[in-house]
């Protein structure tokens, strides 16, 4: 007779408090960061959107980091980089 282990898909959901920082009032001299999920075409809108952010709003550098793909986390590696390189970080996709 054959043993059938049976997991159960639901999870615990634990109480997780997160404050979120200020943004900042101004974006002269910070550095912006993007998170591509990999989408058609948002390579091309954070290219225009970077230029725009250092040519209008005195952004000092931009810097764009693309995940694998839209269903995967970004690799912890990636989050460590923009936290500490980045004033303010923008997530998106694009079709």
């Amino acid at each position: 007779m054959a043993r059938v282990t049976v997991l159960s898909p639901i999870g615990v959901v634990g109480a997780a408090h997160v404050t979120a920082p200020v943004l900042p009032a101004e974006l002269t001299g910070r550095t912006v960061g993007f998170v591509d999920n990999h989408k058609s075409n948002f390579d091309r809108l954070v290219s225009d959107m970077g230029e725009l952010l250092i040519s209008r709003h005195g952004v000092t550098r931009v810097l764009h980091r693309t995940k694998a793909n839209a269903s995967t986390p970004a690799p912890p590696e990636m989050l460590a980089e923009l936290a500490k390189e980045c004033d303010l970080v923008l997530a998106g996709s694009a079709d």
